[in-house]
């Protein structure tokens, strides 16, 4: 790659949730993500198309399952639990943000076999966000 050219991110997890809008605030107040871009969906308040960027690099979709006119298949997915794992160089300041956003704490603070410092929180409708120092091999 060349120094001037953009590096591409290639995978972008898409979540979907009963309240998009209650997603935004906890992932931009609680966790330290950056809204890039919303667009309203067919019902009051819901989100058709969110993009959230992680300041490490990539980040996240979402939508709300009222998005659209009909359900489809990607609505059925705010039903299931949902699971991110975040790359942060300083999980102990993060995880009382994440607290005080409204996250439970689904595995404290740890110091794992693998070198990595993390834990692991419940958002509003249940889905976990692991934040650690992990960043891969």
């Amino acid at each position: 790659m060349k120094t001037h050219e953009k590096q591409v991110v290639g995978v972008w997890p898409t979540l979907v949730y009963r309240d998009g809008q209650a997603a935004l605030r906890f992932l931009t107040e609680g966790l330290g993500f950056e809204l890039v871009a919303s667009y309203p969906g067919a019902a009051e308040g819901s989100i058709a198309h969110a993009q959230l960027s992680w300041p490490a690099g990539g980040g996240v979709m979402l939508s709300s399952t009222d998005a659209k006119a009909e359900p489809d298949a990607f609505s059925e997915l705010a039903d299931r639990t949902q699971s991110v794992y975040l790359v942060h160089n300083d999980p102990d300041a993060l995880i009382g943000r994440a607290v005080g956003a409204g996250a439970v704490v689904f595995r404290g603070l740890q110091d794992t076999d693998y070198g990595s410092r993390d834990f692991s929180v419940r958002d509003q409708e249940g889905n976990i966000w692991s934040v650690g120092t992990y960043a891969g091999e």
